[in-house]
């Protein structure tokens, strides 16, 4: 059974990365707007509420709030302090951050924030503590990345599972979303299971290795 803290720190640095990316500017593009119906200037039935639109659009808070997301339509109090809600808390949670990393609790790669609790256990047990923490497992897609993973093994001097697995061709490996690898650091002649060994492990000089899922390894998240 893992603990109440090791479920608290991986949560936490998944809030973290939703902070990033709420917060960030400018606004996120995959995210569509919603706009007004026509003729309506708004929702259906509220002739008077202005349509809200996408982060990349006018929903984005004015320059000098810090890139901050506030609400058009709303009335400048309430606009004002939604946004200085998010400006606290941005700050907060980058302190929270500055902390974590510090004590060696979390490491940053990119736009990645990886978390481990320093427990072992099998393949299956350590992808489903990670997706119910809202992550995955730390997945290297390049080598500054896969120097980060590293960081964390060293740390616990512990081998760890990668979100790295056999795919349908025997001794085909893939990621956990079934592409292709695209950038391996692979052991001198791994892997070598023949279909044996369904799942990847990181080695303590940042080499991976074939392993069958069912052995214990450190949990490493990525959020």
């Amino acid at each position: 059974m893992l603990s109440y803290s090791s479920y608290m720190l991986t949560a936490v640095a998944a809030l973290l990365v939703t902070c990033h990316v709420l917060c960030k500017c400018p606004g996120i593009p995959e995210l569509p707007g919603i706009s007004g119906l026509p003729g309506r200037d708004g929702l259906k039935g509220q002739p008077h509420l202005p349509g809200l639109t996408g982060l990349s659009g006018s929903f984005m808070g004015p320059p000098g709030r810090d890139g901050l997301l506030c609400c058009v339509g709303l009335p400048d109090s309430l606009d004002t302090e939604l946004c200085n809600v998010l400006v606290n808390l941005k700050h907060q949670l980058s302190r929270l951050e500055s902390l974590l990393a510090l004590n060696g609790k979390i490491r940053k790669v990119g736009e990645k924030i990886l978390a481990s609790n320093g427990k072992e256990v099998d393949f299956a047990s350590a992808l489903e503590f990670c997706e119910e923490a809202g992550g995955t497992l730390a997945t290297p897609m390049n080598e500054e990345e896969n120097e980060a993973i590293l960081g964390i093994v060293k740390q616990y001097n512990r081998y760890v599972y990668l979100g790295i697995k056999e795919g349908e061709a025997s001794g085909q490996f893939r990621f956990l979303d079934g592409t292709q690898l695209n950038d391996t650091n692979w052991y001198l002649n791994e892997p070598s299971g023949k279909g044996k060994e369904e799942c990847v492990e990181m080695y303590t000089d940042g080499t991976w290795n074939g392993k069958k899922r069912n052995q214990n390894r450190l949990i490493a998240c990525q959020f």
